[in-house]
């Protein structure tokens, strides 16, 4: 299914869309329990983790970012106390705030594993419910294309201000200009360094070879919309080619995706990358810099949130706009909500 045009229903002389993916509705953290059973975990050892074995049984170290510590701990200490007396462990957290290490010891070492399953289950429910932290990202902000982005803004304000919810707080900063490849939660030093290290490892183990180690040379042309009607449109976006007609660009985003996601540092969204520079966004509106955990999941932002615009007369005189050619020669590993000297996001790491 294509997720920008999904399959549309017509019920009662009404029309429906499907959409490709339904997520429940966001439930804040605090209040929430951990309450997995014991037979809800495999208890069979895993490669994933090691478990020693000491004078008084076995035990597991697991690195875990501080703020998770919470979650584990549970109110009153309810979580960790169930933990541990299901599992006969004892586990043992760092002070809130503290950088450090999680021991679980018990006198058995189906015990320990058990409780170690259930703490990975645990968090992994609690992280994908945290707001994004980085992105990986290609830069389109070169100032020849920023400048035909200014071009554009000046025409559409010109004549299509009087179009329903269009105006001038709806555009992309200019130097922020980007391709989304993925979005990550990196709570730590640590995992910031776990996410560096990796796009090294990629750049050495395909990047490189896709590339032949020169930029990658796109066109941004041509404007889309996200949503199925575009009298409502939430997000535009340009479109990026590349320039020889290859699928290179395509082949790397993909293939870091996988990676990334393979690694636990990234939630898989789709089944390929959607490449795609969004110029005009309806969360600008009341926060310029607003950023969403990717802007293909827009239509399934609360519409409580956010006033929609009509983007018909943008499409259609707009549709082969042309932005430019850019020169890709880099990935950012991009900080939500910075800025660079060049007004850039901040990087935390680049192949």
């Amino acid at each position: 299914m294509d997720v920008l045009r999904p399959t549309l229903i017509r019920i009662g002389g009404r029309v429906y869309r499907k959409n490709l993916i339904q997520e429940q509705a966001y439930q804040p953290e605090e209040e929430e329990d951990f309450s997995a059973g014991p037979d809800d975990c495999a208890e069979e050892p895993c490669d994933a983790f090691v478990v020693e074995e000491t004078e008084k049984g076995f035990q597991c170290r697991m690195e875990v970012p501080s703020p998770f510590y919470k979650y584990i701990i549970g109110k009153k200490g309810e979580t960790k106390k169930r933990l541990e007396a299901e599992t006969r462990t004892s586990i043992s957290i760092p002070k809130p705030g503290i950088e450090g290490e999680i021991v679980i010891t018990g006198q058995h070492c189906s015990n320990v594993i058990s409780a170690r399953t259930r703490i990975d289950v645990l968090l992994d429910s609690f992280r994908k419910k945290q707001p994004f932290t980085h992105f990986l990202s290609f830069a389109l902000n070169q100032p020849a294309v920023q400048k035909k982005f200014l071009q554009f803004k000046e025409e559409v304000l010109e004549k299509c201000s009087k179009d329903h919810g269009v105006c001038s707080s709806l555009f992309q900063n200019p130097a922020k200009l980007h391709l989304t490849l993925g979005t990550l939660v990196l709570l730590n030093e640590q995992e910031i360094q776990q996410a560096c290290d990796l796009l090294q490892r990629c750049k050495e183990d395909f990047v490189d070879q896709i590339t032949g180690g020169k930029p990658l040379t796109v066109d941004v042309a041509g404007v889309e919309y996200m949503n199925d009607d575009p009298a409502m449109t939430d997000v535009l976006y340009a479109k990026v080619h590349m320039k020889d007609g290859s699928d290179r660009l395509q082949m790397i985003a993909d293939q870091l995706v996988e990676r990334f996601v393979a690694s636990g540092l990234m939630l898989k969204e789709w089944d390929r990358v959607k490449l795609h520079a969004t110029v005009m966004n309806t969360l600008f509106r009341k926060d310029p810099s607003a950023e969403e955990r990717n802007d293909v999941m827009t239509a399934k932002s609360s519409f409580k949130e956010r006033e929609s615009f009509d983007g018909r007369n943008i499409l259609k005189l707009f549709e082969n706009f042309y932005f430019g050619e850019a020169q890709l020669d880099s990935v950012h590993l991009s900080q939500r909500f910075s800025s660079d000297a060049s007004g850039y996001y901040a990087t935390s790491g680049q192949l």
